[in-house]
């Protein structure tokens, strides 16, 4: 499979790393490393492929393009349009054409998320009562120079997505009945800092994310009728640990188990290669999860929007 990376900035770098002898050419406007301005530039039979690492903004026209010159795509989340109507159009029009378009959630492949799945999925934890998740970077400053990355709803896409799929990814068909529960600008002109919930049944779920947060962290509190399961940190910012409590009735230490991870990210070759898999197999495409976040993360975005305006003012 031969590809293309659109956009070379960070996450477009990573991308033409993982792609390796894969990868053919780069496309950007204004990064003068890249081989061509625009993908309409790059000979069509040069490519199967095209890993977009672009703005939400030109989404929904590249991946068209795309589409409709049988190209397969691989989508940085998340997968944004003006209306969720283009999402469907996109799915449908993927479908017809036999394309494979994935959005990419590169958490998923994270050992320990995955561990986490297994375990809820084998019902040794019993009934989930409540998942608590943390996600935090220090990138605000970072955020808040760049021409186009503060504005909107902020923390929120960034960040909230990656949390909100990885409900998904857990639990499965979840409701998106999510409330905001608190929206703070701290330093950036758009949110920096973010809160939601989800009460509507169980699991309740909790969310954090923040720019704030000067040195990288992840962690999660699953709390369940038989135990408790706990991630903390992400192997990119290692070590990164997994434990699991199993309860003692009545009341009592719990036995422990722990899995500590010292490794570099392996989620970037695991997401290329699972992308590529669905390529090589001629995968359906399927836009659901795309769906569900777009509805959410739109809803959610204007709350919080709304909520940064009213603190300003």
């Amino acid at each position: 499979m031969r590809v293309v990376v659109a956009g070379l900035g960070v996450q477009g770098h990573k991308r033409r790393r993982f792609a390796g002898s894969d990868f053919v050419a780069t496309v950007d406007p204004v990064n003068p490393e890249a081989d061509f301005r625009d993908l309409a530039d790059v000979p069509l039979d040069r490519y199967d492929a095209v890993l977009a690492c672009i703005p939400d903004a030109p989404k929904v026209a590249l991946l068209n393009y795309c589409i409709d010159n049988g190209k397969h795509v691989l989508v940085e989340k998340p997968l944004w349009a003006g209306d969720e109507a283009d999402i469907i159009a996109l799915e449908e029009s993927a479908q017809a054409r036999g394309v494979v378009l994935y959005t990419a959630y590169n958490h998923r492949f994270e050992p320990h998320y995955v561990r986490m799945r297994d375990l809820i999925r084998s019902g040794e934890l019993g009934e989930i009562y409540s998942c608590r998740m943390f996600y935090g970077n220090g990138t605000a400053r970072l955020v808040r120079d760049s021409v186009w990355r503060d504005h909107g709803a902020g923390v929120l896409p960034d960040l909230g997505s990656h949390l909100l799929d990885t409900c998904r990814f857990w639990f499965g068909n979840i409701s998106d009945a999510f409330t905001l529960i608190g929206a703070n600008a701290f330093e950036n002109r758009a949110a920096d800092h973010v809160v939601i919930g989800n009460e509507s049944r169980r699991p309740r779920i909790e969310l954090e994310m923040t720019l704030l947060m000067w040195r990288n962290h992840f962690t999660c509190d699953i709390l369940a009728e038989k135990g408790t399961a706990h991630i903390s940190s992400l192997c990119k910012w290692g070590p990164s640990e997994f434990t699991k409590r199993m309860r003692v009735l009545p009341s009592g230490r719990p036995p422990e188990d722990n899995v500590t991870l010292v490794q570099d990210d392996p989620t970037w070759a695991l997401e290329y290669a699972h992308f590529k898999g669905l390529v090589e197999h001629g995968a359906r495409t399927d836009l659901t999860d795309a769906l569900w976040l777009h509805r959410t993360l739109k809803r959610l975005g204007d709350e919080v929007e709304a909520q940064i305006a009213e603190n300003v003012a």
